[in-house]
Order: C-alpha cells, then sequence, then structure tokens
C-alpha cells in the first residue's frame, strides 16, 4: 500500500512539474552572414533546447556550437575552431524573459511579444531585446523570432583574407515548439 500511495505522489508530482514548464530538444537556430555574389555562409542546429517556465515567462536556450551544420564541411571546421572556437566555448545561452506573456492569451493566431535577456556566445554576455511571433501548436506553443546579431559585439574575429566575405552582421532565427 506505501508502495502505490507513494507512486501515485511521485506522478502526480511530475506531472505538475510538467504543467510549469514547456520544453524542447529539438529547437531549431538558422544563421546567415552571406555576403551578396560569395559563397553561402549559412548553418541550422536542429537541437537547440529551449524552456519556458509559465508562471514567470522566463525563457531559456542552450545551443551546443559544434551542433550547427553547414552545407560545407571545411566552413563548419573554421566556424568551429577559427571563429567560435566551440573547443573553449561549448555553448552559447540566452536567458531572459516574454514580457507580458500570458499563456491563456495564446490561441492558433500568432501575436507579436518582446523578449528581453543576456544571450551569451564566445564568452562574452550582450543584453538584447528582440521580437518574437507565439502561437498554439498542436499540444504547444510555437515561438519564432528573428534578429540580427553583430560579430564585434562578441569579439568574433574574422579573418582578414576572408573579411569582405562574411558579414559581420549575423541574421538569426529561432523556431522552436514547446510542449
Amino acid at each position: 500500500m506505501k508502495k502505490i500511495t507513494l507512486l501515485l505522489l511521485l506522478f502526480v508530482s511530475v506531472t505538475n512539474l510538467a504543467q510549469e514548464r514547456l520544453i524542447t530538444t529539438a529547437g531549431i537556430i538558422n544563421f546567415e552572414a552571406s555576403i551578396p555574389f560569395f559563397e553561402e555562409v549559412k548553418a541550422t542546429n536542429d537541437k537547440t533546447i529551449c524552456i519556458l517556465e509559465l508562471k514567470s515567462s522566463k525563457l531559456t536556450c542552450v545551443a551546443i556550437i559544434k551542433n550547427f551544420n553547414f552545407k560545407r564541411a571545411l566552413m563548419q571546421t573554421h566556424f568551429n575552431e577559427n571563429y567560435l572556437e566551440s573547443h573553449q566555448y561549448p555553448k552559447a545561452v540566452f536567458k531572459g524573459k516574454i514580457e507580458k506573456f500570458d499563456l491563456r492569451n495564446i490561441d492558433s493566431e500568432a501575436k507579436d511579444y518582446t523578449i528581453k535577456g543576456k544571450l551569451e556566445i564566445h564568452g562574452v554576455t550582450k543584453f538584447i531585446v528582440v521580437g518574437a511571433k507565439i502561437k498554439k501548436a498542436g499540444e504547444g506553443i510555437e515561438l519564432i523570432s528573428e534578429f540580427d546579431l553583430n560579430t564585434d559585439d562578441f569579439k568574433i574575429e574574422i579573418p582578414f583574407i576572408v573579411r569582405s566575405k562574411i558579414s559581420k552582421t549575423v541574421n538569426t532565427q529561432i523556431i522552436c515548439v514547446l510542449q
């Protein structure tokens, strides 16, 4: 009888915790730093972890740098070894808050929200403010945000020899369905 009671309490507490957070381990980050008339500089990471705490509207996203995939293996190697130095700075982390977020107001029509927080990339933390569209998607919610980042803000050095072929402004997009 004690075991059944313990299992029932454990189940109820886990269910209760699950309702306080929405999570995904399959968030997608796309970025592009291409310059017209030169080779495309574009990558995708489809293993981004995102957690939304419903009561506080706090959003945390973690991307492992080595999980960014490029069309060309050599470009991916340069990205990890020379630019983002993923051996020394293995992840990018965003911790912030969705302003005026209330799950009860989310429906199938996307609404605009502002997200404010700190983004850490390459060992440098910067406060950012970005827009996002949020809507109900199946059993969870979909969050889409597009914004620009500057490589100088995160002390990411682009070697002189390729500086004219890679943009310092990185167009960034995150898409995640939190459940």
